[in-house]
């Protein structure tokens, strides 16, 4: 089989494509294409998914296209939504485009002599078209009765809202992309997710009415977790790739907390690791789940992918802090973070000045133990904690110095019970 195509399919990418794809592959180097939606001002990790389709195909020696869709983000596709999506300003969507623009060159390759990727945005042909041209032109090609039969038509054609001609329009629009990209690079494959199916084949068709020319798609499974949720979605919403909305931490533990049922699925989605390791790595989910082999790999492979080396020794030094590692120069946000769900009391400055708080009344008072006789029995037992460090002296006080930045004393009582005092 097809180099590509073999990578694609072992990973368990390969959801289904056009007939003829792996002889069209074979040809030699072929230019494809996914694009990118900029409702926000950063990809999320189901964008991860498409962006390794890219990179596989580019390190199968084939050409990728990263197509940012400033032009048809200013419509909005409507696979897979119940209702229209809120209408974003040129200057939201030039905004936003710059934040994915950065991220899809990180993964990448712009300067191979070989097979340079490329990055472009559609609003530069789709802003500047005439609508007469278009309907003229383009519009003609398609069928109304094709267009219903679609997915994303048939699904909101029963519902309250309707759909709008706007987003009637939108898989006209990116058929044209397709046209467009095969003019301009010769680019004869469109990638995405399966939802993409019916504007796919549009695009495809486009390209065989106007040019004569042969087209092809493949699209990538949509992903749900084994427990039926949404891919990316947490509890305390979506996680971003730009690290300035999730932290590195919170994107490690997103990877670190993947369900056995579901984390050697993650490995050959989202890492480049080969199969031979993912397969070892699989024996240890089955015989050894307990040390959490496989989610540890997942989470540094792919944390050290979007974000480097730095950003995820920082964030396992940060993991570390939960099993009782070391509480040392971890920075205030990351502190909040990691203990963002425990119980939080606030304790004056001024009851820790001079000799300090006794450690009994702190414990007290922050609610770990119920009165000083239970946390005088827990601290001989050797099972208090204050950062991390056992604290078996009954006469033990604390000040400020004790405090990380000053202002945060974490206390734990035996394995998992943690509190968090903050002075203020």
């Amino acid at each position: 089989m097809n180099q590509f195509l073999n990578e694609l399919k072992w990973r368990g990418f390969l959801h289904s494509s056009t007939q003829g794809v792996e002889e069209h592959l074979a040809k030699g180097n072929v230019t494809g294409y996914i694009g990118f939606d900029p409702t926000a001002a950063s990809l999320h990790v189901g964008s991860l998914l498409p962006i390794m389709g890219l990179v596989h195909l580019q390190r199968c020696g084939h050409t990728p296209i990263a197509v940012a869709g400033g032009g048809t983000g200013m419509v909005g596709d409507p696979s897979g939504k119940t209702q229209e999506r809120k209408f974003l300003s040129r200057d939201e969507l030039d905004e936003n485009l710059i934040g994915i623009k950065k991220q899809l060159l990180h993964f990448l390759d712009f300067k191979s002599k070989i097979n340079p990727a490329v990055l472009i945005n559609n609003a530069e042909w789709l802003i500047e078209l005439s609508f007469m041209g278009f309907l003229r032109d383009v519009g003609k090609h398609f069928s109304v009765n094709e267009m219903l039969a679609k997915d994303s038509v048939k699904s909101r054609l029963d519902q309250e809202h309707g759909m709008s001609f706007t987003e009637f329009s939108y898989s006209l629009l990116q058929a044209y992309d397709f046209l467009e990209l095969y003019d301009r690079y010769k680019c004869t494959l469109q990638m995405g997710g399966s939802d993409q199916w019916g504007n796919i084949v549009s695009g495809i068709d486009l390209v065989r009415r106007l040019r004569g020319g042969e087209a092809h798609g493949i699209v990538f499974p949509l992903i749900t977790t084994s427990a039926g949720v949404k891919f990316g979605k947490t509890e305390s919403g979506t996680v971003w790739l730009d690290l300035n909305l999730t932290s590195p931490y919170k994107f490690y533990q997103f990877w670190y907390n993947s369900d056995d049922r579901d984390v050697i699925q993650y490995l050959k989605f989202f890492t480049f690791l080969p199969e031979h390791e993912i397969q070892e790595l699989e024996m240890k989910v089955r015989t050894q789940p307990q040390n959490r082999e496989a989610q540890t790999s997942l989470a540094s492979t792919v944390t050290d992918m979007v974000h480097g080396k730095d950003a995820t020794d920082k964030a396992l030094n940060a993991s570390s802090i939960l099993f009782g590692g070391e509480i040392k120069d971890v920075d205030e946000d990351d502190l909040l973070e990691i203990f963002g769900d425990v119980p939080s009391t606030n304790m004056a400055k001024d009851q820790f000045g001079g000799d300090g708080a006794l450690m009994v009344d702190v414990l007290v008072k922050a609610g770990v133990v119920p009165s000083k006789s239970e946390a005088r029995r827990s601290m001989l037992s050797g099972g208090i904690y204050v950062n991390n460090l056992r604290v078996t002296d009954i006469t033990k006080r604390v000040n400020v110095h004790d405090a990380i930045k000053g202002r945060f004393l974490v206390l734990r009582k035996g394995a998992k019970n943690y509190s968090l005092v903050r002075i203020v």
